[in-house]
């Protein structure tokens, strides 16, 4: 499986600026599959709305299941590097065993905050959705390729933190649905984005609306991390 990062071929070979047509060609098949799947969307289709012939792709790709699969590996490099220092800071503050309540709830309302920035703000945001939900829907390629490290990452250190907070085991239940239900208030403008915004009456969800959305879900996953402390016999 190709790396997203490195070309097939030098840029020096073939084609004269080699990085950028490779980088085109999968930005356009990114939104082709996740508008049509895998199978909707034609190798010819792709490289003509790149504005390159059709052997280009193979000369990159070697065939238009290996553009899926960089396609593949460029969204799950976009989200290590998107998700990467509020992780980061996370893990540090796990690390440390004096770690206070403050800090911890204050690294999950971030991990929040990187959450709703990656998956809601702009139009690569709608993109990266309809490819993951083609893929899950069993429309991508013909052997799942889309295996995402950062989405693990970031759910197993967001249920570490809830783990600290209220004293039960990393891998008890509950603690996974607390922290599903935590982060579950901004999947609903993931999932179905057209209704949840009709419902609050928005055209768009960028500005105010989503800096509104984040202090909301901030200000509510306080109550439920408190609430959740309390029941652990923990200040909250």
């Amino acid at each position: 499986m190709q790396s997203s990062k490195s070309p097939r071929h030098p840029s020096a070979g073939g084609y004269a600026r080699g990085e950028e047509t490779r980088r085109r060609l999968i930005e356009v098949a990114i939104r082709l599959f996740g508008e049509r799947g895998y199978e909707g969307a034609s190798s010819r289709e792709i490289a003509r709305e790149a504005g390159v012939n059709a052997p280009a792709l193979q000369y990159y790709f070697d065939s238009k299941e290996g553009l899926y699969q960089a396609c593949a590996l460029h969204l799950a490099a976009t989200a290590a590097n998107h998700f990467g220092p509020a992780i980061a800071v996370a893990e540090t503050l796990l690390d440390k065993s004096d770690a206070t309540a403050a800090e911890l709830i204050e690294a999950f309302l971030g991990l929040q905050d990187s959450i709703a920035d990656f998956l809601l703000c702009g139009e690569e945001a709608q993109q990266r959705r309809l490819f993951i939900a083609q893929e899950q829907a069993g429309n991508g390629a013909s052997a799942p390729v889309l295996d995402r490290p950062e989405r693990h990452r970031m759910g197993h250190t967001c249920s570490a933190i809830i783990a600290r907070l209220t004293g039960r085991p990393l891998d008890d239940p509950l603690t996974r649905l607390r922290q599903m239900t935590a982060n579950g208030q901004l999947m609903v403008f993931h999932v179905v984005p057209r209704t949840a915004l009709q419902a609050m009456g928005w055209q768009h969800l960028e500005g105010d609306n989503l800096a509104f959305l984040k202090q909301t879900v901030r200000a509510q996953t306080r109550v439920l991390i408190a609430s959740w402390m309390q029941q652990a016999g923990s200040p909250a």
